[in-house]
């Protein structure tokens, strides 16, 4: 937990970083808390092993401009629990954890990898703050309506569009079949497009014929393994990033194209459904090849709108209808800014946020 985040410290942030040991449970915890100018901070509280300071800074730095893009009153922030999500005593360390930000009150976690609805009841339960809840608690069901990849659908509709890429019959890969990559393949099927890839962490499957969406999402939920299904051939995570496709959507851990890799990928548009699934330096190099990014920022915000208006009370429809028109507005604002500044999407994503944020600091006093 002692990786150094000094080259990321700027005008925006962090504004905290905690880090937290409990010697008696062997809770070990990251919180970084990073930008409060707009209110306070929502970000997921992921749950894995091999979390870094660094990586967590990055995360609720992202959260920090994906909020501001989404015209939403929070700053950004984001949390892990440093376990394997699988562990007996999970309950246990969330509540634990829960206890340990009691007193961050500028701080409102949410579901990210490795928890999920159930995790915030726990965290709600003990400080009485936590968004993506059950809808018996009154929460919108992020997860099982696909809202983050009901947004990456959105923006894909919006990016093909501008490069006059017909969604019927598009080739789709999809690097992560969890809850962002389920539902942005279910949407996209829904627009025409032809799934032809998909993998979780165990290893990947092709069918450059189209995999059946609906049946693939059955099998993953009842606990199969994408590359033990009979939808297609099983390939391995590497072969998996070099499959040809149409459209690209990465919706796993962060990093997975850098530099080094990125060459590989060999596809017109790509969808972040992940937070930070390519690096900055990967994805100016992709955008010199030709290949459109809609950047996560944009693309994935469907989820934490959802949340922040389920902290304000509001219905699903409305989460809907905001998720709609906000990602809509921001993809069709990047794509004629690309073109207009002639810098590559990341770049531009992140003058749209720091703008947005600069304005909104003027209407607050002593900033």
């Amino acid at each position: 937990m002692n990786d150094c985040i000094d080259q990321f410290i700027d005008d925006l942030g962090p504004e905290k970083v905690i880090h937290i040991y409990e010697p008696k449970s062997k809770l070990r915890a990251i919180v970084v808390i990073d930008n409060i100018s707009l209110g306070p901070a929502i970000g997921g509280c992921r749950m894995a092993a091999d979390v870094t300071t660094a990586e967590v800074f990055r995360l609720a730095r992202a959260m920090t401009l994906k909020n501001a893009l989404s015209s939403l009153p929070h700053g950004g922030a984001k949390s892990a629990i440093l376990a394997d999500p699988g562990v007996e005593n999970k309950e246990a360390l969330i509540r634990e954890f829960a206890q340990t930000i009691k007193t961050l009150t500028d701080y409102i976690p949410g579901p990210d990898m490795g928890t999920d609805e159930g995790s915030m009841a726990f965290i709600l339960d003990e400080i009485g703050r936590a968004v993506g809840l059950p809808k018996v608690l009154g929460g919108i069901p992020l997860d099982t309506l696909g809202m983050t990849g009901y947004g990456v659908s959105v923006a894909g509709e919006i990016a093909a569009g501008e490069i006059s890429l017909p969604l019927k019959g598009a080739r789709l890969v999809v690097q992560g079949f969890g809850n962002v990559g389920k539902a942005a393949a279910k949407y996209l099927d829904r627009q025409g497009v032809k799934l032809i890839a998909a993998c979780d962490s165990k290893g990947g499957l092709h069918n450059p014929e189209g995999i059946d969406v609906a049946a693939l999402i059955k099998a993953k939920e009842s606990g199969v393994a994408v590359s033990a299904s009979d939808l297609g051939k099983a390939v391995t995570l590497e072969e998996m990033l070099k499959i040809e496709s149409d459209i690209f959507v990465p919706a796993a851990r962060p990093d997975v194209f850098n530099e080094a890799n990125q060459e590989q990928l060999k596809t017109k548009l790509v969808l972040e459904g992940a937070n930070i699934p390519i690096t900055h330096p990967a994805a100016k190099k992709m955008h010199e090849r030709g290949i459109l990014i809609v950047p996560d920022v944009i693309a994935n915000c469907g989820g934490v709108i959802t949340a922040a208006l389920e902290y304000q009370h509001q219905s699903e429809q409305d989460a809907f209808d905001r998720v709609k028109s906000t990602v809509t507005d921001n993809t069709h604002e990047l794509l004629r800014r690309i073109i207009g500044e002639g810098l590559p999407p990341h770049d531009i994503a992140l003058k749209m946020a720091r703008e947005r944020i600069a304005k909104a600091m003027t209407y607050r006093a002593h900033m």
